[in-house]
């Protein structure tokens, strides 16, 4: 802010704003700095709100090392989700990916047995920090609030097999639970087998017609053309998880990723409309922006 818009926040002048921002300084009270690649940031935190009528946007300065990349993505996103929580009655639903268990790093304990996480997708049956289960558990005990699972895997055998499940009063609970969740914090993810999604065997088998139909990476794993829109596939009439359209009407939603090889995802998800806030890097915010 400029020290014109802080003194029209203060209802006073900006020589008065001028003078105490002196004498903080002068007193060691405040450290002010001038740092250039973050200004760039902002800039582009405005451009990608107007490209994509996006509610709010994060970006954070591009670094070379892809796992240092992703705590700081993750870690904005934690911060973004402290300042969306505050002291308000909440569901929280919470995607899966590396980028997001970084986000527990920031979150701030406030246990509220009015609030509570839900995993907004099944799972796989081995243990990792990028599956669901652990990711909204440690979501979960990082704010200090209950967690509830969709405990089915993501990929079921066949949409036939997806609607047997949903009937099982447990389950339909949990996904009804995705769907009353005010705010969603997801990841998104490419095709390349380094990705959670496609070393699945389900996603294996099918990858090569899913790449013919126009896959372009998955959301929620749901697989997207360049578009946004869904590949006509049995696999996305199998995914138990959140729809993308029930994502798309939250108070607020949050895509945490970066990459510049998940740039395709994440210009699908935002041009599908899926999430009205974005968390990623410079480099991939340049690349949406045709910058």
């Amino acid at each position: 802010m400029t020290q014109q818009e802080i003194a029209d926040e203060l209802g006073t002048t900006r020589l008065r704003v001028n003078k105490i921002i002196g004498q903080v300084r002068t007193a060691g009270l405040v450290n002010i700095e001038v740092r250039t690649p973050l200004a760039d940031c902002v800039e582009l935190e405005e451009r990608l709100k107007d490209r994509f009528n996006l509610k709010g946007a994060v970006v954070v300065p591009a670094l070379i090392d892809p796992i240092e990349q992703q705590r700081t993505i993750g870690e904005a996103a934690g911060e973004l989700l402290n300042s969306v929580i505050a002291e308000r009655d909440l569901g929280v639903g919470i995607g899966w990916g590396r980028t997001l268990s970084f986000a527990t790093r920031r979150l701030e304990t406030r246990p509220n047995p009015n609030s509570w996480v839900v995993g907004l997708m099944g799972g796989v049956t081995r243990a990792s920090l990028t599956n669901t289960f652990e990711v909204a558990m440690s979501v979960a005990r990082a704010l200090g609030l209950e967690c509830h699972y969709l405990t089915a895997p993501i990929y079921c055998s066949s949409p036939e097999s997806l609607e047997a499940l949903l009937h099982n009063d447990e389950i339909a609970d949990v996904l009804a639970r995705t769907e009353i969740a005010d705010v969603a914090l997801i990841a998104c993810g490419d095709l390349h087998e380094r990705s959670p999604i496609p070393s699945l065997r389900v996603v294996k088998d099918n990858l090569d017609e899913l790449v013919r139909l126009g896959a372009v990476g998955e959301t929620l794993g749901y697989f997207l053309q360049a578009d946004g829109a869904l590949v006509d596939h049995p696999l996305n009439r199998s995914v138990m998880a959140l729809s993308l359209e029930a994502l798309r009407q939250k108070p607020v939603s949050v895509l945490a990723s970066g990459g510049l090889y998940k740039a395709p995802i994440i210009r699908a998800t935002l041009a599908g409309g899926y999430v009205n806030h974005l968390v990623t890097d410079e480099a991939v915010a340049r690349v949406l922006l045709g910058a």
